[in-house]
């Protein structure tokens, strides 16, 4: 069994996807980052970092095993359950390469819009510019990667898939309403995001947590 703490966020929906896809038991500890919970003694315990998602992996080799930052998360639960991470070679480095894609680029890039276009105190041109522009950039690179493979990592459906498509899906009309006339057409990319909505481990863990 596998405790997940998570909250409905595109990064702790990484995880409840990954979980579904796999086929993984596991329970779901909420953790409310908008009620300060996860600077509590006994989440930080689990993650040192004060974020989510984290997990504890009841069933490791050598006892119970936690497990934070979203990206190694996912690592650990390719190679526990031999789905969705090749073990070895190119198609694994691909993988590889798309996953730290995505968590060093454009999930940040992507959060820091949200909240420089939408959340901010006060409004900063400068910061939503540079920040809407990245955006751009990384979903112009999505967009070549998909027209030429069906999934980021190659020709299967990955974990890179899961990690990016939380982000994406739920970020891409905010991308646009930034952008105006400068968004360009992203017919690849809407391909994908169409195609994994459609799938129903995804649509059971986008619902997680059920708050």
């Amino acid at each position: 069994m596998i405790t997940l703490y998570t909250w409905t966020t595109p990064n702790g929906r990484k995880i409840s996807v990954a979980l579904e896809e796999m086929g993984l038991q596991y329970e779901v500890k909420p953790v409310n980052i908008g009620a300060d919970e996860q600077f509590q003694p006994a989440f930080l315990a689990v993650s040192p970092n004060n974020k989510i998602p984290a997990i504890v992996d009841h069933d490791a080799p050598g006892g119970p095993l936690s497990v934070f930052e979203s990206g190694a998360i996912l690592v650990y639960l390719g190679e526990k359950s031999g789905k969705f991470l090749p073990a070895s070679g190119p198609a694994r480095v691909a993988v590889l390469e798309w996953l730290f894609w995505q968590v060093g680029g454009i999930g940040p890039m992507l959060g820091q819009l949200n909240y420089f276009a939408m959340r901010a105190p006060e409004r900063v041109p400068l910061a939503v510019d540079r920040f809407r522009d990245e955006a751009l950039r990384l979903l112009g690179v999505m967009e070549k990667r998909l027209a030429a493979v069906p999934y980021l990592g190659g020709g299967g459906y990955s974990i890179a898939d899961m990690a990016t498509y939380t982000w994406v899906s739920a970020a891409l009309g905010l991308v646009r309403a930034a952008a105006g006339e400068l968004m360009p057409a992203l017919p690849s990319v809407d391909r994908w995001i169409a195609e994994l909505a459609a799938r129903p481990a995804v649509q059971r863990g986008m619902a997680v947590p059920a708050v």
